[in-house]
């Protein structure tokens, strides 16, 4: 056999073998969606619907169990969060609503790469107008007037635990639909002076009901701070450090966010910030808690959690927020709650 026919045969080899590995990945992938879209024994109650965000007293979220209606804006009645779900057609990686209006992120894939794209909805799930977004959805939120919405997107890397990521977050003015690409054009106050760096990232806005301020975290050389900005001067001011994805409380006093609790490693408590006194409270929640908690009213929180043991499923918990108490599941199988 020539030098020539031995690489060629070498070459067909790997060539076949690589073949049979994207086969298998793609038949592993497409069975996983095949069992995650199939009901299980057990499961919720859903009936399909139209949960409109006018509707108070109730609890929106995007429905994670298992069967056709997974990944769908699902709606509970608030006092009644196990009950039966009334799911809509509409699907969305992450959603928040307020105050009638609505924001729901969406990442579709592709032949070449993913489509993602965030759709600002009315009261009735109307799509009133769609963005492209510029990564994968991470964060979103509405303000309490439902005027502005903000959404966090990874440009790089795939979580807040990479070594390596990028974000953008943009804010949309939902009455003049003026869209600020990107927080990074706004200045940045750091320790009573101006601060200017290349790494500047922020993520996981949350807004104050005079319609100008808002809270976010801001990410720059290895450390993540809280800040307050303010929308008319687009301007940040740090507030605290080793803050992440905050969410103010109803009455505007305390902010809630999850705290890195062992350098380099990714695992976060959740806290409550005094934002007058700056003193943090830990919440009764021990497990890790990758995400943007919301508040249903001034004593009480809800967050996403892994469900163990389904197919990339997840589960909302509560806790109070003084710290007391301890965590209790609120809905099996859901994700991004926004109460009405």
């Amino acid at each position: 056999m020539t030098p020539l026919r031995r690489r060629l045969l070498i070459l067909l080899a790997a060539v076949l073998l690589l073949a049979g590995l994207g086969t298998g990945v793609v038949l592993h992938a497409a069975d996983r969606a095949d069992r995650a879209g199939r009901a299980q024994s057990g499961g919720p109650a859903v009936t399909a619907g139209t949960p409109a965000l006018g509707q108070k007293g109730r609890l929106l979220f995007v429905n994670a169990a298992a069967g056709p209606h997974r990944g769908a804006l699902a709606s509970v009645p608030s006092a009644d969060p196990g009950g039966r779900r009334i799911a809509a057609s509409l699907k969305c990686v992450r959603f928040y609503a307020a105050a009638g209006t609505g924001v729901c992120l969406q990442s579709n894939p592709g032949v070449l790469k993913q489509s993602n794209r965030a759709l600002i909805l009315d009261a009735g799930l109307r799509t009133v107008r769609t963005f492209p977004l510029a990564g994968t959805p991470s964060r979103a939120r509405v303000s309490p007037s439902g005027r502005f919405a903000a959404w966090t997107v990874f440009v790089s890397g795939e979580s807040y635990s990479s070594a390596f990521f990028s974000t953008r977050t943009s804010v949309l003015d939902t009455r003049t639909m003026r869209l600020t690409p990107s927080l990074e054009t706004f200045s940045v106050v750091k320790d009573g002076k101006p601060y200017h760096a290349s790494d500047v990232n922020f993520w996981g806005v949350t807004f104050a009901a005079d319609d100008d301020t808002f809270y976010a975290t801001l990410n720059s050389a290895g450390r993540t701070h809280l800040v307050r900005g303010s929308l008319s001067r687009r301007t940040v001011t740090t507030l605290a450090e080793n803050v992440e994805c905050p969410s103010l409380s109803p009455d505007g006093t305390r902010v809630a966010y999850k705290r890195r609790v062992l350098s380099g490693a990714s695992l976060w408590h959740e806290y409550v910030l005094d934002l007058k006194t700056l003193r943090r409270t830990p919440l009764a929640e021990r497990h890790s808690v990758d995400d943007q908690a919301t508040w249903l009213d001034d004593r009480t929180l809800v967050y996403t959690l892994p469900a163990d043991g389904k197919i990339g499923g997840s589960d909302l918990w509560s806790v109070p927020a003084d710290g007391t108490g301890s965590p209790r599941l609120l809905i099996a199988g859901a994700s991004s709650p926004a109460p009405l």
